[in-house]
């Protein structure tokens, strides 16, 4: 019996050491998920943690019964990754934790993902000396480590990564020289802004200067290597070659002295003569005000602020909208060129109130809004306390006749759907377009300016309507011609009420400017097939709308390149993803929890991808478009989908306990 209950026992252990110790698995990811939120502070990561199978969770997606992918970029995870987490997820081929608030230094259990193949961690504040274990990872194609904390010199053992293709250490605080590195696929790489120094190896002197500005470098492709102090220079007192006299000497103190002595006098000399030509300047242009002087203030409207945080002078710096036309006015010698009868003035359109003339617009106190495609934008306050918004154009070429034919047949526009021109000033030097004030700002600045953990989500309910508006604005503007088309539909020109209702901006003004204004317009919204920005059909207004329809949904500008890791356009990034993988890979986060609307969502995703094709026959029309977006928000309706109120309190409701 006791030779039983022995080899029972050896048998036990047999069995506890072959599988006591279980290989990680599903529920061991898990488990390492939940750590990780329950580890980092910021906004609560949407996760059911009743939930037994993680690959239904936001950002996760699975193969095999294991977490391949996390994707959590954005999304305000604040504090230290503890170790622990990563070595259950042993599985993991991709991890983006890219644009959060994440410190410290990388955990050293990262190093037991071996089968990673894409790291992105940029735009964090991880600290310390790049890792050594990261040079363990032996299949890693793509490294993000920009935008960090991270010091200390690059290390050769970046050779150990042989198949790497991308390698981003921008904006760090990497100190020393850049080693030779011998990596045969790079083909992505920067180490700008750095505090790196010494010459840049012949390895990397393919690369852009872009990949090595803001440090002490030099070589390809920057400027060459300084001569070392103390060269040698050629001595001929004779002054002849064949003299025979090759002896050399270093410049004597005096001659140094001589030439820095000049140099500062041929410096106060040109400082004198600009300060004399800028008197003489200012003094032909006394009393005028050109509103050119706050460029300094203008900023891009590319959606990466909202439009209340652009650096503007507000309402306390004394600047008002005379600056714009004061300096016209001042110009002309006082006469105005509007009606050709001396008379300068406001002229509104149609039944629009005249409660306010072009004095009342001068001195009202005015805000920079923003610098877009066709001019500067400003929100005036006047002294009655009617607020409007004035856009200053810049580079208009034609005619005061054409102009006016041309702005009249913009001013004659009326669509719920369009933010409407009200009234207009002409002159030789400045040209004022008043337009209703819309107090959201723009779409752009909505899905990409707060994202904080303050920040109200945009529901499927409020973006699908937008998607709805939008295309009830641009078919309005279709219909009036078939020559007629926006040729300027991005997310900064989708303007929202306070009911988040879209209206479209900038109709009509692209036959107003000359081609200066043009080259950069619509920058990842232009058709493949447009040349020349000012003739933009009806069928690449479709294409616009298109990759607006897949910001909306993706939550990605489809100009940021670091939000496409890929560094595709956005039409081609979400194609290149299979459709079965578009809920977890393609959709914005904040739209992952209507899991009963994921069916209306995707419909949407494939008619922005039907507007974005490659070629314009292949497009639908817009009203096709409308039509399609219509029978979704009907759809929509019929299901229980809450408020951005209701999504916040869910939030709240789902944080675990810290």
């Amino acid at each position: 019996m006791q030779n039983q209950n022995q080899s029972l026992l050896v048998f036990s252990l047999f069995l506890f050491l072959c599988f006591g110790v279980s290989k990680p698995d599903l529920s061991s990811d898990r488990a390492a998920l939940l750590a990780l939120r329950s580890s980092v502070g910021g906004r609560t990561l949407l996760w059911n943690a009743s939930d037994p199978i993680p690959c239904k969770w936001a950002g996760v997606l699975c193969e095999q019964n294991r977490v391949t992918v996390l994707r959590l970029p954005g999304v305000a995870l604040s504090g230290e990754i503890p170790v622990g987490v990563f070595g259950n997820l042993t599985s993991l081929r991709t991890l983006s934790l890219r644009l959060n608030l994440l410190t410290g230094r990388l955990p050293s259990d990262l190093s037991k993902c071996s089968n990673l193949r894409n790291l992105y961690l940029q735009g964090n504040q991880f600290s310390g000396e790049i890792p050594e274990f990261l040079f363990g990872l032996h299949d890693i194609v793509r490294l993000n480590l920009a935008s960090n904390n991270f010091s200390g010199e690059i290390s050769n053992g970046f050779n150990n990564l042989t198949r790497l293709k991308t390698l981003y250490l921008e904006s760090n605080q990497l100190s020393g020289s850049i080693p030779d590195l011998s990596l045969p696929n790079l083909g992505q790489f920067n180490v700008s802004d750095n505090l790196l120094n010494g010459s840049i190896p012949k390895g990397f002197s393919a690369f852009q200067s872009g990949a090595f500005v803001g440090n002490s470098l030099c070589g390809k492709p920057l400027k060459e290597c300084d001569v070392p102090s103390g060269i040698i220079v050629p001595s001929s007192p004779t002054g002849g070659i064949g003299s025979g006299n090759n002896k050399r000497k270093k410049l004597s103190g005096g001659a140094i002295v001589g030439i820095v002595i000049g140099s500062v006098l041929g410096f106060l000399l040109i400082l004198v003569i600009l300060m004399i030509l800028c008197r003489k300047k200012r003094g032909n242009k006394a009393r005028s005000m050109d509103i050119a002087s706050f460029k300094q203030q203008e900023v891009e409207i590319h959606g990466e602020k909202p439009a209340g945080e652009v650096e503007s002078g507000g309402y306390g710096n004394g600047f008002s909208v005379a600056a714009a036309a004061a300096a016209a006015m001042a110009g002309n010698g006082g006469k105005g060129e509007l009606n050709g009868n001396g008379v300068k003035k406001l002229v509104f359109f149609g039944n629009t109130a005249k409660v306010f003339d072009l004095e009342d617009l001068l001195r009202a106190s005015a805000e920079v809004l923003g610098k877009g495609t066709f001019g500067t934008a400003y929100k005036a306050v006047l002294e009655m306390g009617t607020v409007v918004a004035v856009k200053r154009l810049k580079d208009v070429t034609i005619t005061d006749r054409e102009f006016k034919e041309k702005i009249d047949g913009v001013g004659a526009m009326d669509h719920e759907n369009l933010v409407p021109l009200r009234a207009y000033y002409y002159s030789r030097d400045e040209k004022l377009l008043v337009y209703d004030y819309m107090p959201m700002g723009s779409l752009s600045a909505l899905l990409h300016g707060n994202k904080g953990a303050g920040r109200t989500p945009l529901n499927w309910e409020i973006r699908s309507g937008i998607a709805l508006g939008a295309a009830r604005g641009i078919e309005y503007l279709h219909s009036q011609g078939t020559t007629v088309s926006h040729g300027n539909i991005k997310s900064s020109n989708i303007l929202l009420t306070k009911s988040y209702d879209a209206r479209l901006s900038d109709f009509g003004l692209a036959h107003l400017v000359g081609p200066s204004s043009t080259p950069n317009r619509v920058a990842g919204y232009r058709a493949p097939e447009v040349t020349d920005p000012r003739k933009v059909s009806q069928k690449a207004d479709v294409y616009s709308f298109g990759v607006l329809l897949l910001e909306l949904l993706t939550g990605k500008a489809p100009t940021h390149a670091l939000l496409n890791e890929e560094g595709v356009d956005l039409p081609r990034w979400v194609q290149s993803i299979v459709k079965e993988e578009w809920t977890s890979e393609v959709f914005d986060l904040e739209l992952l929890r209507y899991q009963s609307l994921e069916e209306e969502m995707v419909q949407l995703l494939q008619l922005a991808i039907d507007c974005a094709a490659q070629y314009p026959d292949n497009r639908p029309s817009i009203s096709e478009v409308r039509r399609r977006i219509e029978e979704l928000c009907r759809s929509s309706s019929r299901e229980d989908h809450g408020h951005p109120q209701a999504d916040q309190v869910n939030e709240v409701d789902d944080a675990p306990s810290r």
